[in-house]
């Protein structure tokens, strides 16, 4: 997988934000067949931080009413990432 497959975007909102400065966690959503190892190469390479931890969570689709039909939104996955110590990542720039 490339690293412009692995990373879809930053998820910047308000509880992500929250944590931004208190415990070096960013979050992101990734590729669902993206594993830990890929993530942490791709976030290394495109910020040039070094990554202590991944954590992943795959959230499920809602089913969603469109019309008088019923659909189902696709599943994602987003990845927590922790920096190393003294590593920090401006996503706003």
């Amino acid at each position: 997988m490339l690293l412009k497959d692995t990373l879809v975007r930053p998820l910047v909102t308000e509880k992500t934000t929250s944590f931004l400065g208190t415990d070096r966690s960013y979050a992101f959503e990734v590729a669902v067949d993206a594993t830990k190892p890929q993530i942490k190469r791709a976030i290394e390479l495109h910020y040039g931080v070094q990554v202590d931890t991944v954590r992943t969570a795959v959230v499920r689709g809602k089913v969603k009413r469109f019309g008088r039909f019923y659909g189902k939104r696709k599943n994602w996955k987003k990845a927590f990432v922790t920096l190393a110590e003294g590593q920090t990542l401006n996503l706003f720039e």
